[in-house]
């Protein structure tokens, strides 16, 4: 399945979470990709938009390659087999640097007026997804929040990290759960630019509008 660029992404996406549209929730995009996707849907669903932030920790040798993701809230979830292979100081270091990372990217972009899920339904929105490290903290930090409903929304997802978050959410919505997954979210899109600071904050401060 390919996409013409995120918005379409999203849009399909929300056509998929339909059955959800009127019930009480809030719609989690991960910045920075997954918000123009968590626009569609929110606006779709009748939900408002929100973020989590939750952040890669890469390997010291490759740091494109994911070996821990640290949630706002909450402990980091690790590739069990790469974290024993880094050292211990070095890893809390990466941690600390991730978590402030967090801090100054919800100071940027969080919204005073965050709407809270205690007891109604979450939807964490990406633009992709691999080894789902991210997508498991970012459930965590949904946890958190008590909410009663976790769902995973995402286009594309590998059949292995599918059965591993439906093992941690409590739904996984996906429009397509591949085992020949072509190795990077970007070849899933013909148009995949990076997503700026500032197009987040328009597309939050827009969402926060429509539900004022």
């Amino acid at each position: 399945m390919r996409f013409a660029n995120r918005q379409e992404a999203g849009r399909k996406l929300a056509e998929a979470l339909e059955p959800f549209r009127g019930q009480a929730g809030v719609v989690y995009a991960l910045p920075r990709g997954g918000v123009p996707l968590g626009r569609e849907v929110a606006r779709r669903l009748g939900m408002p938009l929100d973020i989590l932030i939750p952040r890669k920790i890469g390997h010291p040798m490759q740091p494109e390659y994911a070996i821990c993701a640290v949630p706002e809230q909450g402990q980091r979830v690790c590739n069990p087999r790469e974290e024993a292979s880094v050292d211990p100081q070095w890893l809390a270091a990466a941690e600390d640097r991730e978590r402030a990372e967090a801090r100054r990217r919800r100071s940027l972009y969080g919204r005073a007026d965050a709407p809270s899920v205690a007891g109604r339904m979450a939807i964490i929105v990406d633009d992709g997804i691999a080894t789902g490290l991210t997508m498991r903290a970012a459930i965590r930090d949904a946890d958190a929040r008590e909410p009663a409903h976790v769902v995973v929304a995402i286009p594309v997802v590998p059949s292995e990290t599918a059965a591993t978050l439906e093992t941690e959410a409590d739904q996984l919505v996906a429009l397509e759960v591949t085992d020949h997954y072509l190795g990077a979210v970007g070849a899933y899109y013909d148009s995949f630019p990076q997503v700026s600071d500032e197009e987040v904050i328009r597309m939050l401060e827009e969402a926060a509008g429509r539900e004022g």
